[in-house]
């Protein structure tokens, strides 16, 4: 592990290379509907991923000047990839670069960041200044993560397990003297033990929508005298509610897990409406059961 931040050959070859992979592979994993809402798509999401590329570049490189060069160019080469590999597959086509803005104002900034990031080369008390704030951010990805887990277990998992041990790792190999070591395993144990009593007391997530609406496409008839529920209440709550906007009533729901369940609109007759639900963590589909109705 000290090898690695520290001890590669880091070349500009080697660089560009690392940049093409690491974008054709964030690329797929954001267009792969498989990963959607799982730990292997957050790389093309979130920054933990990019954190530990860019100080691994840093810590291989040989002056303030290069380390900042090789930043800014693995980042001017990997994150217009992440967007090309999808535009053959997005009903955006080109248009997908319109996501691209926000990603390059992160790349100008890696150009300074990978400056005054090889200071942590200089193994002194100081150098704390530069990791700690690195940590934190990597604990605050760590802590939502952690939350989705609570909420929708397994969903990345892999994400909050590796945002902890790349916190870890950076606290015991980035510096060599043992004191600041010791300092900054402590630091570190306190980032993720604060950001472990954050998530606890900030609690589960939960996913509101409008499932059905009076009349919709589902042409669904109801009011608010009957019922709405979920056929496995571990997947949440429904409602029913008047929107005086479009003049309908709506059902209206709070989930807290994925998979497949129904939802059922009771009557006050006890007639029984069963729909069938696929649930995913932003979306969801619905279409009515073929049984039990009636």
């Amino acid at each position: 592990m000290r090898k690695l931040f520290g001890g590669l050959n880091l070349t500009w070859p080697k660089v560009i290379i690392f940049a093409i992979i690491a974008g054709l592979y964030t690329g797929f994993m954001a267009y792969l509907p498989q990963a959607r809402d799982t730990s292997f798509a957050d790389i093309s999401i979130t920054f933990e991923w990019w954190v530990l590329f860019g100080t691994i570049i840093i810590m291989n490189s040989k002056s303030n000047l290069d380390s900042a060069l090789k930043c800014i160019v693995f980042f001017l080469i990997s994150q217009p990839l992440v967007y090309l590999v999808q535009v053959p597959f997005s009903a955006l086509g080109w248009g997908i670069f319109q996501y691209y803005k926000g990603w390059f104002i992160w790349t100008l900034l890696t150009f300074p960041m990978g400056f005054i990031g090889y200071y942590l080369k200089k193994d002194k008390w100081w150098g704390l200044c530069i990791l700690v704030p690195v940590m934190l951010f990597v604990g605050y990805h760590y802590m939502g993560f952690l939350r989705e887990v609570i909420s929708f277990f397994p969903n990345h998992l892999l994400s909050t397990i590796f945002c902890a041990a790349t916190i870890i790792i950076y606290s015991l190999f980035i510096f060599k003297d043992k004191k600041i070591v010791k300092a900054c395993f402590i630091i570190a144990l306190c980032i993720l033990v604060g950001m472990t009593a954050v998530a606890l007391l900030q609690g589960s997530n939960h996913y509101n929508t409008t499932l059905l609406v009076e009349g919709g496409e589902l042409a669904a008839e109801f009011d608010d005298t009957y019922t709405a529920y979920l056929e496995d209440e571990n997947f949440g709550k429904c409602d029913i509610v008047y929107e005086d906007n479009i003049e309908a009533y709506m059902v209206n729901v709070e989930f807290r897990k994925t998979g497949h369940t129904r939802l059922i609109l009771e009557s006050p007759d006890g007639t029984k409406k069963y729909y069938d639900l696929d649930v995913e963590r932003h979306s969801y589909e619905i279409k009515e059961s073929t049984e039990n109705n009636g």
